[in-house]
């Protein structure tokens, strides 16, 4: 419904009259172009979610929402940046490091998740596969874990960095199964895969997306999925329970956030809004066959998924002594 600008400038008046709703008589959002900050480079996963959200927030808002790609120190500058904005038409993407884990892995960390962002609304989850490299010569997560207890250290496994999901992942599970291994943090997906099929690494969680080519060709093996079911992209693939190790199922996740000020009416508009653009069936087909499942959702999910990440594996870092590499 179009407001015209006379009507709005007699809303005051109107509405002391009794003569129109308090809805009609406050100011248009947005007013002006909004702003969807990514703390990755574009091309990647978050960035894929936040775009297809700002093309269907350009289409029902009335005002373009610009992507703003801010990438570094593992998504926390960019979130920082959403934190901090104070112009009323700034949001963000974000995954679960600077959402939920970040406060316990960095203590100078300049933004509080649970302080300082309104969550909006989660977007969608992906399964982390564990791989190995195809010569290691095992074939199951029993045997793995067994060569891994015999030589403490020997091994190796990578991730784009300490506190990423794959890294906490991966020492959740040492942790249980009582075993040892040296950790390769890497800047980004590309690099970890290309040293894992070169046998420069033995082992990697990663979310599935990240390596179903690779895994589809031979050049690694997999031993579980994270996830609580097995996967469609790698339905041979035992889940951890399956393999033996029960209650550690895991996500990569990415949710949509504002700064804590913004307004309720405008976050529940925009979680709504959020649904719809990740219900389309071009969107949902294309995520899931990149091994991403679909969970737009309400704020409140949002929220309680950041506070359980934050408890679960603020808890695993603190108690293990991880560090985050300079």
């Amino acid at each position: 419904m179009l407001i015209h600008r006379r009507a709005l400038l007699a809303a005051p008046a109107l509405l002391a009259a009794g003569r129109v709703s308090p809805s009609l008589a406050q100011a248009p959002w947005p007013e002006r172009p909004l702003r969807l900050i990514v703390p990755f480079p574009g091309g990647s996963t978050p960035d894929i979610a936040g775009r297809a959200v700002a093309a269907h927030y350009s289409q029902v808002l009335g005002q373009p929402c610009v992507v703003d790609n801010r990438p570094g120190a593992g998504g926390n500058i960019g979130t920082d940046a959403v934190a901090k904005a104070v112009d009323g038409h700034t949001i963000g993407v974000s995954i679960n490091g600077p959402l939920s884990t970040a406060p316990a892995l960095f203590p100078n960390l300049p933004y509080d998740p649970a302080r300082d962002l309104a969550p909006i609304s989660l977007l969608m989850r992906g399964a982390q596969l564990l791989v190995v490299r195809a010569d290691l010569g095992v074939g199951d997560l029993a045997g793995f874990l067994a060569r891994v207890k015999a030589s403490p250290g020997k091994l190796s496994f990578g991730s784009v960095g300490s506190g990423s999901g794959g890294h906490l992942a991966m020492m959740d599970l040492l942790a249980r199964a009582g075993g040892e291994m040296l950790h390769v943090p890497y800047r980004g997906f590309p690099p970890a895969v290309i040293d894992l099929v070169a046998g420069r690494i033995d082992a990697m969680v990663l979310i599935a997306a990240g390596i179903l080519p690779q895994l589809r060709e031979g050049q690694v093996r997999a031993l579980a999925v994270t996830a609580e079911r097995r996967i469609a992209q790698a339905p041979e693939v035992p889940t951890l329970a399956e393999a033996g190790i029960a209650d550690a199922a895991s996500y990569a996740w990415i949710g949509l956030v504002g700064p804590a000020a913004m307004p309720e009416a405008r976050v529940a508009r925009l979680a709504e809004e959020a649904q719809r653009a990740l219900a389309l069936p071009q969107t949902q087909a294309t995520l899931e066959a990149a091994g991403f499942e679909v969970m737009a959702s309400s704020p409140a999910v949002l929220r309680q998924t950041m506070a359980e990440e934050a408890e679960r594996w603020g808890g695993l870092i603190r108690r293990l002594g991880i560090k985050a590499e300079a």
